[in-house]
C-alpha cells in the first residue's frame, strides 16, 4: 500500500486521551528514528507519484510569488504541507489568487514545475 500524501507525527503522551493510561515505553530517540524512516520511504513514493504527473494538466490556485516563481497548489494539495506548483515568473505572469491551468513539465519530491496553458 502506498499513500499519495502522508504526514508523520511522533507520539506524545497527552492527558484526556485513551492512550494516556498506557505506558509510554518508546524512547524519544526511537520515536525520531521511526518518523525519519517513514518519511524517507514516503519521499521515494512522493517523488515517483510526482514524476507520473509530468505531461499532465492541472488547475492551480496561485498563492504567492517567491524567489522568481509564482507558487500555487492543485485542488489536491493543502497549503504549507503538500506539493507546491512552481511557475517560472520570468516566462509567465499569473495573478495571485487566480486559478490557472498548467502543464506539469518537471517534478521533484514535493514540488511540481508547471507552464501556464490558460
Amino acid at each position: 500500500m502506498q499513500f499519495e500524501r502522508l504526514g508523520v507525527f511522533q507520539y506524545s503522551h497527552e492527558e484526556d486521551t485513551t492512550g494516556y493510561l498506557l505506558e509510554d515505553n518508546v524512547t524519544a530517540e526511537e520515536k525520531v528514528d521511526r518518523a525519519n524512516r517513514l518519511m524517507e520511504i514516503q519521499r521515494e513514493i512522493a517523488s515517483a507519484k510526482n514524476i507520473e504527473l509530468v505531461g499532465k494538466e492541472m488547475k492551480v490556485l496561485v498563492d504567492r510569488k517567491e524567489s522568481g516563481y509564482f507558487v500555487g497548489r492543485s485542488e489536491y494539495d493543502s497549503p504549507e504541507v503538500d506539493n507546491e506548483v512552481l511557475i517560472d515568473a520570468s516566462k509567465f505572469y499569473v495573478r495571485i489568487g487566480d486559478f490557472t491551468t498548467v502543464k506539469i513539465v518537471d517534478a521533484e519530491q514535493f514540488d511540481l514545475y508547471g507552464e501556464v496553458i490558460s
